[in-house]
């Protein structure tokens, strides 16, 4: 099988930047593709951060102008990777935050430093790198979804080009008078190009031009057809639903394994899972809570907002707290919801511990020492938490909506007999639902031998990149083969 080149552009990218799943699964693709014979390089923004990890580069690449200022691409490789970082202080050299200021508001010139990414990774799609011409290009939500629309309208051969949709919830949306200031042609104004209710929707034109269009689970994939999840742009996807397709994110599995974690108060295995108990003592004394081997401990790692559900957590906390349940939640968002768990910690001293912010060590002992892990969303296109959490033998409870209902399997009646269930899932997403999941998780936790088959059958499962690598290179393959016979 011939090597097949491909270009990654995305706006975060572990390890160098990270505010959520984008950036793990973008710096986790180019090692798992390799083995599918595949060459990825990335392209992202020259943040500061960014910079600082891959030092000055080679200068492959300058504009001159690069929406209000010049600009350069460097070329940089890190663990074997090839990486291209789009170096444009006018639009990344801020003590901020990816996407907002100090403030939390948006930045005011985000159309432009996202389109000058998608521009940029579109001139190299193009053919502008000597030595390097992608048969394929893949952009990454919002931020990227540009890119195909800049090589449809530049009219010239281009490779194929997908779109990879993370959260359709995040769209890009900006004002029809920025349509030439963005290098837009006017005939690109209409509902088969970047047009989106009067406005220029990023993502809708990434959706309508590309080749391909994929998101981060099967079953999310089907959602976002429907309106309840599909955020105004259901029609579009149903329209273009044998474009669609559904591929699971994978987990770093260095990373994240319990048999040699460097985070851990003690390593182990699914045959050694009785020591896991020192685990769950260390967690209880990082967060005040009451060391008790039989308390119920509920662990959450995980942004604190409407869509994640963690309102549902604080309607039913009180009636959860009257057992022997604790609560170990990591995690930082809307401050009414932060608010709220820092008044439920005060109220259940020793039952509930809150650390609002993020720790990359307490995350990994929250995994580690929790006997639950809850993740209520009310929508979640993949979600890799609650696939963690399989791996360190945190049973997962999860909503059955997107990427929870294709990754955990219900520890139903049937289920049990058959020794295949890896958690509890619960529907619909309401307070009364996950009151009553709570419930029967804590029924199971109290049946020592049935907890344990369900934890060793998460911590067996393949939560790896190999398969979800295996369907991105047929996927890229395919859409190459398609666009040379067209």
């Amino acid at each position: 099988m011939s090597m097949l080149r491909a270009l990654a552009i995305a706006s975060e990218m572990a390890p160098f930047v990270k505010t959520g799943g984008l950036a793990d699964v973008v710096g986790a693709l180019p090692h798992a593709l390799a083995a599918e014979n595949i060459e990825l390089r990335t392209l992202i923004p020259g943040y500061p951060d960014v910079r600082a990890a891959l030092g000055a580069g080679e200068t492959v690449l300058e504009f001159d102008d690069l929406f209000g200022g010049p600009a350069w691409i460097h070329a940089a490789r890190h663990n074997g990777i090839a990486i291209y970082t789009l170096i444009a202080p006018h639009l990344y050299a801020r003590e901020g935050g990816l996407y907002t200021g100090a403030d939390g508001a948006d930045y005011p010139d985000n159309a432009f430093r996202f389109a000058a990414l998608a521009w940029a990774g579109a001139q190299i799609g193009l053919g502008a790198l000597d030595g390097f011409t992608p048969d394929v290009v893949h952009a990454h939500d919002w931020q990227a979804a540009l890119a195909p629309a800049y090589m449809h309208y530049a009219e010239r051969p281009r490779p194929a080009t997908i779109v990879s949709i993370h959260n359709i919830a995040f769209q890009g949306q900006f004002p029809k008078e920025l349509l030439e200031p963005l290098r837009l042609p006017p005939r690109a104004f209409d509902i088969d190009g970047v047009e989106y209710y009067g406005a220029i929707g990023f993502l809708k034109a990434g959706l309508q031009l590309a080749d391909r269009i994929t998101t981060v689970s099967p079953s999310y994939a089907r959602e976002i057809e429907t309106p309840e999840f599909g955020m105004g742009l259901e029609g579009l996807l149903r329209a273009r639903a044998d474009r669609v397709s559904g591929i699971l994110n994978g987990v770093d599995e260095e990373t994240w394994d319990p048999a040699t974690d460097a985070h851990l108060e003690t390593r182990y295995d699914h045959w050694s899972l009785p020591s896991r108990a020192r685990n769950k003592a260390a967690l209880q004394k990082r967060l005040r809570l009451r060391v008790d081997p039989d308390a119920f401990l509920i662990g959450v790692v995980s942004r604190l907002s409407w869509q994640k559900g963690l309102d549902l957590l604080l309607d039913v906390l009180p009636q959860f707290m009257r057992g022997r349940a604790q609560l170990a939640l990591l995690g930082a968002g809307d401050k009414t919801l932060e608010e709220g768990f820092v008044a439920a910690e005060a109220a259940h001293v020793g039952r509930v511990g809150v650390h609002i912010g993020y720790s990359e060590e307490l995350a990994h002992m929250i995994q580690a020492g929790a006997d639950a892990f809850l993740v209520p969303s009310r929508f979640e296109p993949c979600g890799l938490t609650q696939l963690y959490a399989l791996r360190y033998g945190a049973v997962p409870i999860v909503s059955r909506v997107g990427g929870l209902k294709d990754t955990i399997v219900d520890a139903n009646e049937m289920a049990l007999q058959a020794d295949v269930a890896t958690g509890l899932q619960f529907s619909p997403t309401t307070a009364d639902a996950l009151a009553i999941a709570l419930r029967e998780a804590e029924g199971l936790f109290e049946d020592a031998e049935t907890w344990r088959k369900i934890q060793v059958n998460g911590m067996k499962t393949d939560v790896s990149w190999r398969n979800p690598a295996r369907r991105y290179a047929q996927l890229f393959r395919d859409a190459v083969a398609a666009a040379q016979s067209v």
